[in-house]
């Protein structure tokens, strides 16, 4: 299977190539035009601008002889790219007598082409090669509602990668707009969708009057580009490998708790170990590879940087979007698992002021008061700030659990000159869970208990934890097609857990309390990135290319107990919690310390060969130091070094379809504490790797509304750790890498809005994850919560217009096939359909929701044996001002 899969993508890239050379003979040319105003009639201006756009692909003998020299080179890289979107910095709307003038400006005045249309009551122009930008270059929207009498609202958005789209909406009439250049961009003049008179091109004069909300989220369920695959913004069409985004709207639309719920829509990513219920600590499972759960959250990204994952607390008001990369991207982040890694966005300083309070009540007792403030401290925008703060407080359907969680999160822009600025962030969280949360399931997999039974001693189950999260960015320019970026982020995390808690069941009634233990972990991780990314031509090829060094220090402190004395079996059917002969534990302690030092060097291009062949090429490579010591680590040094390649080619044959191959290679550090190679030889562990074949296609439907990607992969995951094959040194605990995994499968995700007002997510993914040589695990056995088949459906419809505009309707349905609990595959985790439900109501700046998660109450249990929540209702509101 491997080979046909090898030959497959060999076949697939000969006929990408044979396809663009044969299309590059060929001509393809499209002619929007300006009319002026709209095209039904409305008058014209004299100075309005016509554009004319073709597109043209090149033939061979067209293509411009790459630089020769130095001198050459640096001569083609200062030729505008035009590529690259132009950036409207910012947007404003200015009153005039007969209307109001919404002014988009750019950095150097550039001219923007405009191709408009009408439909309904909205007048849209879409500006090719152009995009929103903040002054810190993410993407945002703006909105001007009811600036005049007749028009309902002008909204200004990304409406893809590569086009920037204007909406005028007329209240009972299409409006009245004329386009025409300033010397700082372009102005959109519009006047009541009544007024006959066209607006003026004088200088307008500011007025506070005009309504404007400019928020620092993406709206819909589409997002065109991200920054996970590459480091830089890149459409998701021009990126060989699966990526899905999961945006602010659908966060909020989902009224998700954590990042792990948050990534239920994406395929061949399922919830992995979680860890006693505590609000935002979890790992997930993505193409059939664990991600993060001992490696102090390495398999975890947070704005692009290491994060601590499974071992730090998490808040969901904090999140922007969720970025999730299938496959291995060590090329770029370093040690990390193959399956893919998850990296979250968080919510930066907004340029104009933005206010929230909302509070969300549930059952099981939650409650949840937040506020999100942000914009300038200063008259100039040089200083922007955010705040974002919320206290949580929940039991739980199983007796005795509470749980608190406390969260802020400051942040600061600082816009030093055009050119240059840094953010400075910080974050701290806190959780108090009174009795832990206890797994459903016994370790032979039977349930004999109902969901609210509590399987152990309450007084013995507790956790405190503290995450905080400082650092800063720090972004410079030197010129359009240079940049230099550098970062420094840090992660201290301290659990403090004990656990006492059911494991098997004697004489059929007395549940063996034999899971005890104290631990306090800390866990603190330092990173530190500086790179240049910088555009520039080779001829008529255009470049991309990133090339940076990065540090990062991860150490795992570990004092753990286990118990002398530990508690007495508990009666099921007559449980006596609070038995006063039970003794106070008394606990035999231990130390241990691990560290993980690692540098690496990487290298990125990305290549413009024609206007529809693009190719990604890069490189990295990693210096890892491992040293562990403690009561249970004899002093043991390793190092390792590896290599982390990747390749992949885009072929367009159209505008809405994009076919892509690319190959690619990761690594993942070996575990401090695993024991010596080799039969006791001394050789410490190296790496394990993975390796990754890719194909798929990627389209987009209606307009650019509605993408799809379907994807084929491989993945081979190479030196797993296995016992040695000499019984004596295997009793011994002695260990060899010659074990083997592998994950194929197929993924489907359709995302975007149907119609007006209907999004829709739709994601299917077959994933075949088994053993393909182990010493102890039978080869053929499946991997460890990984589900054969997983299928999603999240979809909503808010009313456009009339008496009930604003209310919304949203349905979810979810499908897990059948998983193994353990690698031994001794019993098997059942399948489920879990169905929610969402109503919600948004008007201006009011929100309302009712949002319903496992409405017909369906038990099913995650990796860790944990029982899933039944059905829960959570109300909300908030309002913007």
């Amino acid at each position: 299977m491997r080979g046909r899969l090898q030959l497959a993508l060999m076949v697939m890239a000969l006929s990408v190539l044979m396809a663009s050379t044969a299309q590059a003979e060929g001509v393809k040319s499209s002619v929007p035009t300006l009319q002026g105003g709209i095209e039904e009639g409305n008058p014209q201006r004299s100075d309005r601008n016509q554009s004319v756009t073709t597109t043209k692909i090149q033939r061979l003998n067209e293509i411009e002889l790459p630089a020769t020299s130095v001198k050459d080179l640096f001569s083609q890289s200062s030729t505008p790219n035009t590529s690259s979107p132009i950036q409207i910095t910012a947007v404003r709307a200015v009153p005039t007598p007969q209307g109001v003038e919404v002014v988009l400006e750019t950095p150097f005045g550039e001219q923007l082409q405009v191709t408009n249309r009408s439909s309904d009551n909205n007048y849209i122009a879409d500006i090719p090669n152009a995009q929103l930008r903040l002054p810190s270059g993410d993407a945002f929207t703006f909105r001007s509602e009811k600036p005049v009498d007749g028009v309902t609202e002008i909204t200004v958005t990304n409406f893809d990668a590569n086009t920037l789209r204007v909406t005028v909406t007329g209240e009972t009439a299409l409006p009245t707009v004329e386009l025409f250049d300033s010397d700082t961009g372009l102005i959109v003049g519009v006047v009541t969708a009544t007024s006959p008179t066209p607006p003026t091109s004088e200088t307008p004069q500011e007025d506070d009057s005009i309504a404007i909300v400019v928020t620092g989220e993406q709206d819909g369920y589409w997002v065109p580009d991200a920054s996970t695959a590459t480091r830089t913004h890149t459409p998701l069409r021009d990126i060989p490998q699966s990526i899905t985004v999961v945006p602010q709207q659908v966060l909020e639309d989902r009224n998700v708790r954590s990042v792990t719920e948050a990534v239920e829509t994406v395929p061949g990513v399922v919830e992995g170990f979680s860890l006693s219920g505590v609000p935002g600590v979890g790992a997930s499972i993505i193409r059939g590879f664990q991600q993060g759960t001992s490696d102090g959250g390495g398999s975890t990204l947070r704005n692009g940087f290491r994060d601590l994952g499974f071992w730090g607390l998490s808040a969901i008001g904090t999140v922007e979007q969720v970025e999730v990369l299938r496959g291995p991207a060590s090329v770029l982040f370093g040690g990390l698992e193959p399956g893919g890694v998850i990296n979250v966005i968080t919510r930066q300083p907004l340029s104009e002021p933005y206010y929230n309070v909302a509070l969300e009540v549930g059952n099981y007792g939650f409650f949840q008061p937040s506020i999100d403030f942000s914009g300038p401290l200063t008259d100039d925008d040089t200083v922007l700030y955010r705040f974002i703060a919320a206290y949580q407080s929940a039991e739980s359907f199983q007796d005795f659990v509470n749980t608190d969680l406390f969260s802020i999160a400051p942040t600061i822009t600082l816009n030093l000159g055009d050119q240059t600025a840094i953010n400075l962030y910080y974050e701290y969280l806190e959780t108090l869970v009174d009795s832990t949360e206890l797994p459903g399931r016994l370790s032979d997999g039977s349930t004999i208990f109902p969901r609210d039974f509590y399987p152990g001693y309450p007084q013995f189950n507790s956790l405190e934890a503290t995450t905080q999260r400082y650092g800063y960015t720090l972004r410079h320019e030197f010129s359009d097609s240079l940049q230099l970026r550098h970062a420094f982020a840090a992660n201290n995390s301290d659990f403090d857990t004990q656990e006492s808690s059911g494991t098997e069941l004697a004489d059929h009634r007395f549940l063996v309390i034999g899971n005890n233990s104290i631990n306090d972990f800390s866990w603190n991780s330092y990173f530190a990135q500086i790179d240049l990314l910088g555009e520039f031509n080779t001829g008529s090829i255009e470049h991309q290319i990133l090339v940076g060094f990065d540090y990062s220090n991860v150490a795992n402190a570990q004092n753990f107990g286990f118990p002398t004395n530990p508690p007495p079996n508990l009666d099921i059917s007559d449980p006596d919690y609070d038995n006063d002969d039970i003794p106070e534990p008394i606990y035999d302690r231990g130390e241990n310390q691990d560290t993980i030092e690692s540098y690496g060097v990487y290298v990125q291009d990305q290549i413009a060969l024609l206007d529809n062949f693009n190719l990604l090429i890069g490189g990295r490579f990693d210096w890892i130091s491992s040293i562990g010591e403690g009561d249970f680590r004899p002093g043991r040094t390793s190092d390792n070094s590896a290599f982390s390649p990747r390749i992949g080619l885009v072929y367009q044959p159209s505008d809405i379809v994009a076919l892509y191959a690319s190959y690619s290679r990761s690594f993942q550090p070996p575990p401090v504490f695993g024991l010596f190679n080799e039969g006791g030889g001394g050789e410490p562990f190296e790496p394990t790797r993975g390796t990754q074949y890719e194909v798929g296609v990627k389209t987009d439907w209606l307009d650019g509304r509605l993408s799809a990607t379907l994807a084929a992969y491989e993945i081979t995951r190479t030196n797993v750790v296995t016992p040695d094959p000499d019984p004596v040194l295997a009793a011994r605990g002695f260990s060899v890498q010659v074990g083997e995994q592998r994950s194929r499968g197929i993924e489907l995700d359709v995302t975007g809005e149907i119609l007006p007002g209907w999004n829709m997510i739709v994601s299917y993914a077959y994933t075949d994850a088994e053993v393909t040589e182990d010493n102890s695990i039978p080869e053929g056995n499946q991997l460890t919560g990984v589900p054969e088949n997983q299928a999603s459906l999240w979809t909503t419809y808010t009313i456009q217009e009339g008496d009930l505009e604003g209310l919304g309707f949203g349905l979810g349905l979810f499908y897990v096939s059948d998983r193994q609990a353990n690698l031994q595959n001794s019993f098997t985790l059942g399948d489920y359909f879990r169905t929610d439900a969402a109503l919600y109501y948004r008007r201006d700046r009011f929100n309302a929701a009712i949002n319903i998660r496992n409405l017909f109450d369906v038990e099913y249990f995650d990796a860790g044996l944990f029982r899933a929540d039944p059905l829960t209702v959570t109300g909300s509101i908030s309002w913007t001002f």
